[in-house]
């Protein structure tokens, strides 16, 4: 079994060949604002503007925790909006993450980056504003994707 690939850099510029799924952690209120986000915006208006839609219209769809919206920004590139976290404050029921949401939206992705034949690419997940620790999500990418044999890379910014 191949393991997650750790490298320095920005997972909004994925690394090697062929058919790429981004995934990212976002909240269930509509909030898109601060965090990998605004890295996202920065490159494509595209999944920014499909998350809004889907939480205003999530009378009539399947957004809420544990759901996984898929946006293709560049040809062989793809965002994945994964809604992992509950609101966005750190408050009395703790922190905002959700691991059994980000572990059903992770299966989701494992069907589409198998549809795709794609790799996935990713910050931690779930570790920044969400409040998350690595330790309980890289179990869950471990058994979604990675035992899928999908070729997951993790991003950590910074030199």
């Amino acid at each position: 079994m191949s393991e997650i690939a750790y490298v320095r850099g920005d997972a909004t510029v994925p690394l090697g060949k062929g058919v790429k799924v981004i995934a990212h952690v976002c909240n269930d209120i509509g909030g898109w604002g601060k965090g990998f986000v605004l890295a996202i915006s920065r490159r494509w208006p595209e999944p920014e503007a499909a998350y809004r839609a889907w939480h205003r219209e999530r009378a009539r769809n399947d957004f809420g925790l544990g759901a996984a919206q898929f946006v293709q920004v560049e040809r062989y590139v793809w965002v994945a909006n994964l809604v992992g976290q509950r609101g966005i404050r750190t408050g009395s029921k703790g922190v905002p993450v959700r691991y059994e949401a980000i572990d059903a939206a992770l299966g989701l992705l494992a069907g589409k980056a198998a549809e795709l034949g794609a790799s996935v690419h990713m910050p931690r997940i779930g570790c920044g504003l969400a409040g998350g620790k690595w330790s309980r999500v890289e179990p869950l990418v471990m058994e979604r994707l990675v035992k899928s044999g999908i070729a997951v890379t993790v991003y950590d910014h910074g030199g």
